[in-house]
């Protein structure tokens, strides 16, 4: 009987071997993507390797029909020779248009992809791309905090849970790459892109988006079914451009890119093995970083060893011709894209629409058409697309939205809110005392997602929370008090400060205002205000941070009541609220907290929740306070005349709790270590207060004096921990070299010897501090 299970067993075994052996080796999955790519590049046309360069968006026209079906007769005849990626699969009627339920786009891609596999000569399977900085972009998706709010977290656990939850729904319904996540570091916010970044430091950037990475892609090299391709963006200096104007020249030197602006690329290539990165639209170091070789070649790919896909932004390339004015012509501007790293040209052709003709000419060698379609073949291996390529369209509507992750949307939420200003414990309110409560202000009954945001299935309004939750036992009032701008529409083209009449409105939100024991402030922006700027007729950068149209008129005529009173503010960017602060004695800043901020919000006030989020940005005085940074070179900062503080209103790191945080015993395993060694920081932390609660430890170092002038505190690692009324913790950090170096004057990275101030605290600004010695 044995004899015959084996004789089974060997006879099915020769069957796989000779049905591996029977099949080309690039439909073998027990080969390395690698093998298999090149294997599949060795039967390419010229046609179909230079079809794999591109993109369509706008021109998915060419396989659908006037109702956004597929039509298998038109995609036959201009892409029988298939093509790289489609964009956004996700929208019903093109670009930024209403998006499709998931079980509805699930299906859709089956049938696209059925055509490129079943009816193209090699079966090669097209990739989608999708946006999902905070949840996909489109219909039904889970939508949670913007990330300047999940930065504000300071949380790499809750990143793992976020972003595992994005690229199962990404995935689910027929997407396979994500144009994710966000690294640009921000020091003008006046930027309208500053919500889609995770702030100012590049340590803890680095340390969140190394874990959204592993998140989205997993570790291994063929990815899970339920995992994405991530894109890191945008790579060179997008968030401190001149002006604060969205793709404006980014005027910083090499040295200060490298110390700053290009530390989370590096981490997120080196350490969580990022899959592809995304050009920047702006000038670094005088040249467009779509054709700047420089960078995408010598630092990206020979210094840091990257071996993944570069993305073109959208439309950078005619950028190129038409907002750089480099060259005349389209094609011209693709070569030099190509020439000087750009694999891929999204979201539509534009310069690589002649791709063809500039190999055959020679523009372009056949070599480097090549070395791109390998990485995008490999890419393709890596993600299963040869091998599992279609999804399971009913379980597309019971993955997206889930309680589950709807769930993980809340904690996201509650997270995220920073507790600015808290006199005399004013918040959380006693639920038991409340009898009549007014919420005023713009943002009261609006559920604020941000950019980038679709239709989640479920949203709420801090009004309509707090009427769910106290409906019944206290009196819920409300007043808009202002109207910020004529629309709130994150794609329309032109907005406008609203030009109805706020005095009246102002005057109804005082009468309101009297009938009730307590006032909460719902002030800031919404996601028109400001916002990615993409184009010169749609623009989305401010040349101000200020409270606009009319709102410090109404917290002037709020505050004037002598109520008890308190203020939530939500804004993609830091605001500057200055005259906030001074009129009330408690103010959270909520950013956009996504679909499940109304709950949270509600939950802050009453203190179901007590607020755990730290700043990721320097909140500035005024808006001539910029830079406000504050990992700063000692000769900035000297102060203002004529009395002005020349400090920020809220430092970096700063963020309160309903309890209270005692720090003490700052110690050093060792006072003097050679530059090769490491040493131990420690510090208690006892929650000193009545309530648990959670805090963010921070560890700040500074070179006291160095052969090249050095930040005056640099963030080098933090932790997140919870205690309990009373209870203590030992938190330990370790610092090795990489902690204590920089480039010196020559541009070699090294750790000087000499004297080092080690800041441990909860805030930049509020922290103990000890000496380490480094010796040679």
């Amino acid at each position: 009987m044995k004899k015959g299970r084996y004789y089974l067993l060997a006879i099915a075994l020769l069957g796989t071997h000779f049905s591996y052996s029977q099949q080309p080796a690039y439909k073998n999955k027990q080969l390395s993507p690698d093998k298999r790519a090149k294997d599949l590049l060795s039967r390419m046309t010229l046609e179909e390797k230079v079809m794999q360069t591109q993109c369509l968006w706008a021109e998915k026209s060419r396989l659908l029909n006037e109702k956004g079906e597929f039509d298998e007769a038109k995609a036959s005849t201009v892409l029988k020779d298939g093509v790289g990626e489609l964009a956004r699969l996700n929208e019903k009627r093109g670009p930024n248009s209403e998006g499709l339920h998931p079980k509805e786009q699930a299906l859709l891609y089956n049938k696209i992809q059925h055509f490129f596999i079943d009816k193209t000569r090699l079966g090669i399977p097209v990739m989608v791309h999708e946006e999902s900085l905070h949840g996909q972009q489109t219909q039904d998706a889970t939508n949670y905090p913007v990330p300047i709010a999940l930065a504000s977290t300071w949380n790499e656990n809750l990143m793992t849970d976020i972003y595992s939850n994005v690229a199962a729904e990404v995935r689910a319904r027929g997407g396979q790459q994500v144009l994710a996540p966000v690294i640009d570091i921000v020091r003008d916010p006046r930027w309208g892109r500053t919500e889609e970044t995770m702030g100012e430091d590049p340590y803890l950037i680095s340390r969140l988006a190394v874990a959204q990475i592993k998140a989205y892609q997993g570790d291994g090299l063929y990815l899970g079914e339920n995992k994405v391709a991530a894109t890191l963006k945008h790579f060179g200096i997008h968030g401190q451009s001149e002006g604060g104007i969205n793709v404006s020249p980014s005027n910083i030197d090499e040295r200060t890119a490298r110390e700053v602006f290009f530390k989370p690329f590096k981490a997120c290539i080196q350490e969580a093995k990022a899959m592809n990165v995304m050009a920047c639209y702006n000038e670094v170091f005088g040249v467009p970083a779509t054709i700047n070789s420089y960078l995408l070649k010598d630092i990206l790919r020979k210094e840091w060893g990257f071996t993944g896909v570069v993305v073109s932004d959208y439309y950078a390339i005619r950028d190129i011709q038409t907002l750089h004015k480099v060259t005349p012509s389209l094609d011209e501007a693709g070569a030099l894209a190509f020439n000087a790293g750009i694999d891929i040209e999204t979201p539509d052709p534009d310069g690589y629409k002649n791709l063809q003709q500039s190999v055959s000419s020679g523009k372009i060698s056949r070599a480097a058409l090549d070395t791109a379609v390998m990485r995008i073949l490999v890419n393709k291996f890596r993600l299963g697309l040869f091998d599992n390529p279609y999804v399971d369209v009913n379980k597309a509507d019971t993955i997206v939205g889930s309680p589950s992750k709807r769930a993980v949307a809340y904690r996201a939420a509650q997270e995220a809110m920073v507790l600015l200003k808290n006199d005399n414990h004013f918040l959380p309110l006693d639920k038991n005392k409340v009898k009549t409560i007014a919420l005023i202000g713009p943002n009261a009954d609006k559920c604020l997602l941000g950019g980038y945001s679709g239709k989640p299935r479920v949203s709420i309004s801090p009004l309509q929370a707090l009427k769910e939750r106290y409906g019944k036992t206290m009196n819920i009032l409300y007043a808009e008090g202002v109207t910020l701008t004529d629309k709130n529409n994150w794609f329309a083209d032109t907005i406008r400060l609203a030009t109805s009449n706020n005095a009246d409105k102002i005057a109804a939100a005082v009468a309101v205002a009297k009938q009730a024991d307590v006032v909460v402030l719902f002030v800031g922006e919404n996601e028109s205000m400001s916002r990615e700027g993409w184009a010169s007729n749609h623009l989305g950068d401010l040349p101000t941070l200020e409270l606009l149209n009319g709102q410090n008129e109404l917290i002037k005529a709020i505050t004037a009541l002598d109520k008890p009173t308190c203020a939530f503010v939500n804004s993609g960017p830091p605001l500057c609220i200055s005259e906030l602060v001074n009129a009330v004695p408690a103010v959270m800043q909520c950013w956009y907290l996504g679909q499940e901020g109304g709950y949270a919000m509600a939950d802050a006030l009453f203190g179901d929740i007590n607020p755990s989020g730290k700043l990721p940005v320097s909140f500035p005085r005024t808006t001539g306070h910029i830079p406000a940074y504050y990992n700063y070179k000692p000769s900035a900062r000297r102060g203002y005349n004529l009395g002005f503080d020349a400090s920020p209103l809220f430092a970096f790191g700063h963020g309160l709790s309903y309890t209270t945080f005692a720090y003490s015993n700052l110690s050093l395993s060792a006072k003097t270590i050679k530059a090769n060694e490491k040493v131990k920081v420690s510090i208690d932390v006892k929650n000193s207060g009545s309530i648990k609660g959670e805090e963010v430890v921070q560890l700040y170092i500074r070179d006291d004096y160095s052969s090249v002038p050095r930040p005056v505190k640099e963030l080098k690692g933090f932790k997140k921990i919870s205690l309990e009324p009373g209870q203590s913790q030992t938190v330990t950090f370790t610092i090795d070299a990489e902690a204590l170096s920089f480039y010196d004057k020559n541009m070699n990275w090294i750790t000087e010897p000499g004297t080092f101030t080690i800041m441990v605290g909860t805030a930049s600004d509020k922290t103990d501090q000890t000496s380490l010695t480094v010796v040679p």
